[in-house]
C-alpha cells in the first residue's frame, strides 16, 4: 500500500510563506518606525499649512541653510509663533511683537525634523521633544540639549539668513 503525499508540488513549502511573511513583517516595521524628514511642501508656518520657501540654499550655517538666502517675510511670521523652512532646515520664530529669532530645525535628540510651532514652543512629533521659541531651550524632552540658534537678518519686512 502506497501513502499519497500531503505536501503539494505545485505550491509553495511552508518554510517559504513563513518567511515570505516574516519579511513582510519586518519592513512594516521599520517603515512604520522611521521617520520622514522629507517634507515636499517646503515650509509649514505654525497653523501647520503649507507654503513656498523662498529660496533653497545647499551651503551649511547652522541648520544647512545658505546664508543670504531669503527666506520670508516678518508678516508670515505670526507674534509668538513660527514657520519651520524644512529644506533649509530653519525655524524662524517672533517671540514678542517685532523679536525674530531663528533655530535649527533638527532636533538635538535624533536628528528628525521639527515641524509645527504652538503655543511658545517647537515641536518635533518624531518623540514630542518640545523647545522654547524665546531661546530653543528643551520645555520637554526627550531631547536634552537646546536648539542652535541660527543667524538671521531682518531688514524692513524681509527676513534673510545672516
Amino acid at each position: 500500500m502506497t501513502s499519497a503525499s500531503f505536501h503539494s508540488a505545485s505550491g509553495p513549502a511552508r518554510r517559504t510563506v513563513v518567511a515570505a511573511a516574516g519579511a513582510a513583517g519586518l519592513a512594516v516595521a521599520l517603515t512604520a518606525c522611521g521617520g520622514s524628514d522629507d517634507d515636499s511642501s517646503g515650509s509649514v508656518d505654525s497653523s501647520g499649512a503649507a507654503g513656498a520657501t523662498g529660496g533653497s540654499g545647499s551651503a551649511s550655517t547652522g541648520g544647512g541653510a545658505a546664508a543670504g538666502a531669503a527666506l520670508t517675510t516678518t508678516a508670515d511670521i505670526p507674534e509668538g509663533g513660527g514657520k519651520v523652512f524644512a529644506d533649509q532646515k530653519v525655524v524662524v520664530v517672533q517671540p514678542t511683537a517685532g523679536e525674530y529669532k531663528a533655530y535649527s530645525a533638527v532636533c538635538t535628540h535624533q536628528g528628525c525634523a521639527v515641524k509645527s510651532i504652538a503655543d511658545g514652543v517647537i515641536n518635533c512629533p518624531c518623540h514630542n521633544s518640545n523647545f522654547s521659541i524665546t531661546d530653543g531651550s528643551v520645555k520637554s524632552g526627550p531631547a536634552t540639549k537646546s536648539l542652535p540658534e541660527v543667524p538671521i537678518s531682518v531688514s524692513g519686512d524681509s527676513i534673510t539668513l545672516a
